[in-house]
């Protein structure tokens, strides 16, 4: 039967199919995502770690992974930030290529042994989580021109800040700890570059 020239649909109209497609249609134009910034890239470095193994940051090509600044005799944030750093290593245990690295501001007193001691209390896995250690110039360097968190200047004062560095060794983001819903957007931030070829 023929209305107005044009051919009736000769089946039942499926509105849930439909739905559906305009459904998918929205939900995949929202997927896109503008991607993560870029705030500068990490340069080669070469420190200690805490097995007294000198620790080339080449080891760390390919992989995304997950920095901080703090000290082993911290009475103030540093226990929280390294708890905090555990439970982003639980919450990555099956993405593959996802590591941590700690770095002391304190590299007079935290030597290899201090650091292992430390590690160990937070049940750091040492596949996956370095804390290294150094020369002071080497670790300002680092903190002041490098993740640009501040200055090693004796105060023992530091940044709370988590970086998010990608698999080519660029720094892709900073999350404060000291904030309530610091683990949503950092994990969101970590899922995404472990997805980046």
């Amino acid at each position: 039967m023929k209305r107005n020239g044009r051919q009736a649909p000769t089946g039942p109209i499926r509105p849930a199919a439909a739905l559906f497609a305009l459904l998918a249609l929205l939900s995949a134009g929202c997927s896109r995502q503008a991607p993560l910034p870029v705030f500068g890239r990490v340069s080669r470095f070469a420190l200690t770690s805490q097995d007294g193994r000198p620790f080339d940051s080449h080891a760390l090509g390919g992989k995304v992974w997950v920095a901080d600044f703090m000290f082993t005799t911290c009475m103030g944030p540093c226990p929280r930030m390294t708890s905090q750093m555990h439970r982003v290593q639980k919450e990555t245990a099956a993405l593959p290529g996802v590591n941590f690295v700690s770095f002391t501001i304190d590299p007079e007193h935290d030597t290899p042994l201090v650091l292992a001691a430390y590690a160990e209390r937070f049940h750091a896995d040492p596949s996956r989580w370095y804390f290294l250690t150094g020369p002071a110039p080497d670790l300002q360097v680092l903190n002041r021109d490098v993740f640009k968190l501040g200055d090693i200047d004796g105060s023992m004062t530091h940044s709370t800040r988590f970086v998010l560095v990608d698999r080519t060794g660029r720094i892709r983001g900073y999350y404060r700890t000291d904030e309530e819903r610091w683990l949503e957007p950092l994990m969101a931030g970590i899922r995404r570059l472990a997805k980046e070829s």
